[in-house]
């Protein structure tokens, strides 16, 4: 495996990203929505006394768990299956270059990408929160931002895994969006009727949610932001009280593991399938 050729992918791969139109358009929409957000929170300085990066992190929590997935796995789907249906996926394979070095390059290029656009985002809502209310709660904002960013990448994972997968562009779009609406839009109330339903304890109910990387995610955003779950009911209390201090290393594990997992499975499909 060489590392220099991976570079080369990824570096390709970091460019056409942010030279289409529909990922300028959804990091500008990041950006400027973090942007209001940071606003309306400093403007409430003057009526209300309240402002700063705790109180402007749990409004953008809603915000990036809408938009990052939905980026992170158009992202990813669209990548090696819009090359396949080109023809172009074919002509790269045909270069001295393995399976292997293609995928973790385009993997690299993709999760920098949106990486740049998240850390984009944050930084100009940052600034505003500073001016307004101060430095107080930095590292909070700071431990978000970089969940977000495991978040997005774990979305672009799981893209990746459609597009190893799938022929078309179109088909593997598709894919991207149902899956988007599952976790994130269905999310919450599947695991509410699952809860119902199945009559689940707080135990079960906690570990229920770890299979949905969105759910990983806000626990371990609230972890950071409240230092409890109490918001969260039954099953935040169990995890407090059960977990203790673990709670939050487990939490970025979980998320790490729906990072590894979904690329390790979309490069075993892509050295099976290669450009076919």
């Amino acid at each position: 495996m060489d590392m220099s050729t991976i570079a080369l992918i990824a570096g390709k791969e970091f460019r056409d990203v942010w030279c289409s139109r529909w990922f300028a358009v959804m990091a500008a929409a990041f950006a400027a929505l973090a942007l209001a957000l940071s606003v309306l929170g400093a403007a409430l300085v003057g009526f209300v006394g309240v402002a700063g990066f705790g109180r402007t992190t749990v409004s953008l929590l809603n915000l990036v768990m809408l938009i990052v997935p939905l980026m992170g796995l158009v992202m990813g789907a669209t990548s090696l299956a819009g090359e396949r249906e080109q023809g172009t996926l074919l002509t790269l394979l045909a270069q001295p270059v393995t399976p292997t070095e293609v995928l973790l390059g385009k993997f690299i290029g993709l999760a920098a990408a949106l990486g740049a656009a998240v850390v984009g985002g944050f930084a100009i809502s940052g600034l505003v929160i500073a001016k307004a209310g101060g430095w107080a709660e930095l590292g909070d904002y700071l431990a978000f931002a970089g969940l977000t960013v495991s978040l997005g990448i774990a979305h672009v994972a799981l893209g990746l895994w459609i597009s190893a997968t799938s022929r078309r562009s179109a088909s593997a779009l598709g894919m991207a969006v149902l899956l988007w609406m599952v976790v994130v839009i269905f999310g919450d109330l599947g695991i509410m009727g699952t809860a119902v339903v199945l009559k689940l304890t707080p135990a079960q109910l906690l570990w229920f949610g770890f299979g949905n990387p969105a759910q990983v995610f806000r626990l371990a955003v609230l972890r950071v932001v409240h230092g409890d779950l109490d918001t969260l009911g039954a099953a935040g209390l169990y995890a407090a009280s059960r977990l203790g201090g673990w709670l939050l290393p487990i939490l970025v594990g979980a998320l790490t593991v729906w990072i590894a997992v979904p690329v390790t499975i979309a490069w075993a499909q892509f050295r099976r399938r290669g450009a076919l």
